[in-house]
Order: structure tokens, then C-alpha cells, then sequence
């Protein structure tokens, strides 16, 4: 009885010592956010001054100065436009990647598995290789100065890490229901739409919560090609505050409308949680 008390505590005492671990671990990652949050309601000169969590004054001129944005532009239409590249992404990723993911896990085809370990292979291929190509391509097309570069190759599948999600996702799922399905008449494309689609849906959320961050979250693309303010998104327009000489000009503006650039952001993944780790656990454990 002794050695089961024993080991009952030195298994609470495991378990405390884990959470103390995680919490303050948890707290060190989240301290920075905290603090951009708490700083945009400081005055300029208390930012750095002052580095409490506590600020000793409150003000929303920050919040009023940055929303009138740069050269005329302010940040609700950078909101607008990013809201609306965002969700042409996610479309595009939608199609083009569930299509892709349906015909190698399901279809058969000519050099099936070839294809399949090239789109492999691109996963490895880090993206700064082939920014040179892409930059003189796009170019050549006319397309910098537009969303062109950043929307038309989410239609294309070149996400290959979404294209395994749904890959490993639909080989998990029974293939009795699509053979019934044949049998009564569906054809391959019904299958896909009424029957994969729908199982997938956990997948397909997950993919379209992380196509919505990477796209919302990217700066070096829209650095690269958004050329006008009027076609700015937030995390290019963030980069106004930046002076030529590399300083920030305004750091209560600039971090209020930081600060509001993460909201879209936990709206979504807090509103999607579920479906997103159901189709992360689940893709994981099928095969």
C-alpha cells in the first residue's frame, strides 16, 4: 500500500513540476505580446522609459495617429486589402490543393508516384532559391505592382505541405463509401464533391486556417511586390513606420497598429479550434 502511495506522489509531483514547466515557459513566449499590447496605450516617451506592464498613463492617440496611415492611405483600406488577398488565397488553396491531394491518394494515372515525390521534393526546396525566377517571371508577365504573384500560384497547388495534409487525410478515410457510391452511379468528380469533400472538412479547415495566417502574416512577398500604397496590406503598411535611416518614427503608432494586425488573426483560430486539431490529430494518425 506504501509503495502505491509512493508512486502516486511521485507521479503528482512529475505531472506539477511538467505544468510549472509549461506554464512558465508559456508566460516567457507570451510576455512580448503583452507588452506591445500594453504599450500602445503609452505616450512615445514612456515606451522605453517605462517598461511595466502597468502603464502609469493611458492614452488612444496612438491608436487615432496610425489609423490615418500613410500617403493619404489609412489602415482600414490595408485591412480591406489584406482581408480580401487572404481569403482569395484560401480559395485558391481550397481548390487547387483538394483537387491535387484526391488524385494522388485516390486516382490512378501515368507516373502517379514520380509526381507525387517531385511535389516532395519541393517541400525541402527552401523559397529564397527560387525568388530570383519567380521575381523575373512575375515581371515578365507585368504582374509586380498587383496581388497577381501572391493569389495565382495558390490556384496552381504550389503549396505542396497542404497538398500532403489532404493526401495523408483522404487515404485515411474508408473506401467502402466511395465504391458504394460508384456502384449506384456517382461519378468520379460526385464522389469528390459529395462524399470526400464533406469527410475532409477538418483537413480542409485546417488548411484554410493556416493559407489565412501564412498569407495574413507574410511580409517579404508583399515587400517584394506590393509597389503602391493604395494596394498596401498590413504587414507591408507596418513597414511605413520604418524611416530611411532604418529607426522607427512613431513606436506608440506603430505598435497599436501591430496590435490590431493580430486580431483577425485570433478571431479565426479561436473560432476554428476544434475543427483544427481534429485535422491535425487525425491526419497524423491515419495512414
Amino acid at each position: 500500500m506504501g509503495s502505491v502511495n509512493n508512486m502516486k506522489n511521485k507521479t503528482l509531483v512529475r505531472h506539477t513540476l511538467t505544468h510549472i514547466f509549461i506554464i512558465t515557459l508559456g508566460l516567457f513566449m507570451i510576455y512580448p505580446v503583452v507588452w506591445m499590447i500594453v504599450s500602445s496605450f503609452k505616450p512615445n516617451n514612456l515606451i522605453f522609459s517605462d517598461p511595466s506592464l502597468i502603464p502609469k498613463t493611458l492614452t488612444f492617440e496612438n491608436y487615432f495617429i496610425g489609423w490615418k496611415g500613410y500617403a493619404g492611405t489609412s489602415f482600414a483600406t490595408f485591412f480591406t486589402n489584406s482581408l480580401l488577398m487572404c481569403l482569395a488565397a484560401v480559395v485558391g488553396n481550397l481548390i487547387s490543393c483538394s483537387m491535387a491531394a484526391y488524385a494522388f491518394a485516390r486516382l490512378k494515372f501515368t507516373g502517379k508516384r514520380f509526381w507525387f515525390t517531385i511535389m516532395m521534393i519541393t517541400l525541402m526546396l527552401p523559397g529564397h532559391v527560387t525568388l530570383v525566377p519567380r521575381y523575373v517571371l512575375f515581371n515578365t508577365f507585368g504582374w509586380v505592382g498587383s496581388y497577381l504573384p501572391i493569389v495565382v500560384p495558390k490556384f496552381l497547388a504550389t503549396d505542396a505541405f497542404f497538398v500532403f495534409l489532404l493526401v495523408q487525410f483522404i487515404r485515411g478515410l474508408p473506401k467502402e463509401v466511395e465504391e458504394a457510391a460508384i456502384v449506384d452511379g456517382c461519378s468520379k468528380v460526385g464522389v469528390f464533391l459529395r462524399i470526400i469533400l464533406p469527410l475532409a472538412t477538418p483537413a480542409l479547415v485546417t488548411t484554410a486556417l493556416f493559407t489565412f495566417l501564412w498569407t495574413w502574416d507574410d511580409f517579404f512577398n508583399h515587400l517584394l511586390y506590393l509597389t503602391k500604397p493604395d494596394i498596401f496590406t498590413v504587414s507591408r503598411a507596418l513597414r511605413t513606420f520604418v524611416g530611411d535611416a532604418g529607426a522607427v518614427s512613431n513606436w506608440g503608432s506603430a505598435l497599436a497598429m501591430a496590435t490590431l494586425s493580430i486580431v483577425p488573426a485570433f478571431i479565426l483560430f479561436f473560432s476554428l479550434q476544434r475543427y483544427f486539431v481534429q485535422g491535425i490529430t487525425t491526419t497524423g494518425i491515419k495512414g
